[in-house]
């Protein structure tokens, strides 16, 4: 798991959410030959998070490009498509979330029926993106976005909470603190 997606994991689980990063979603041959990947291997998502609260699963995508011009999204797409592969292709996404459901379901991961959102966690947005096209496009889609402001004002949150042994967690409680004490007291 890349350090990004460490971090999208522990502020989801801060919410509430049991998190499983690099899940490998089985397709059956009749799937890749559905989505046109015929010798593909099991699809892999970043990360999956659930609720049992709400029986709600969460297939969440991690796209930092913190050191890169960001995500780009305009005129209604993101670009470069193919790096947004879920996002672009509905026959894809169909395939991946049934087979996802099915294989929670069979293995008892979750309870029945569960309500499966595709997530997008941004580190940095490109300067030239259409925020309020991206935004209202995944509001039309029932989807989830994660932005740079949601990963920030949930790394505050977790800066609150209590000590927990994870680096992106540390990492935010030192942030938070205004002056570092003196060796000297």
């Amino acid at each position: 798991m890349d350090a990004f997606e460490s971090l999208i994991s522990m502020l989801l689980r801060h919410q509430g959410y049991w998190t499983t990063p690099c899940f490998k979603v089985e397709l059956t041959r009749e799937d890749k030959q559905r989505i046109g990947r015929p010798s593909s291997p099991r699809w892999e998502l970043d990360l999956i998070a659930y609720k049992g609260e709400t029986n709600e699963v969460l297939m969440v995508e991690c796209k930092s490009f913190l050191d890169s011009r960001g995500v780009l999204f305009r005129n209604r797409a993101f670009e470069p498509l193919k790096t947004y592969k879920l996002f672009a292709d509905t026959t894809l996404l169909d395939v991946v979330q049934n087979r996802l459901r099915q294989q929670l379901e069979k293995g008892g991961t979750c309870a029945k029926s569960p309500k499966i959102k595709l997530c997008l966690a941004i580190g940095k947005l490109a300067s030239r993106t259409d925020v309020e096209g991206l935004t209202s496009h995944f509001e039309a889609r029932g989807w989830k976005l994660f932005g740079p402001d949601w990963v920030y004002d949930r790394l505050c949150a977790a800066s609150e909470a209590g000590y927990e042994n994870d680096v992106a967690f540390v990492v935010s409680k030192l942030l938070q603190r205004s002056k570092f004490p003196t060796a000297s007291g």
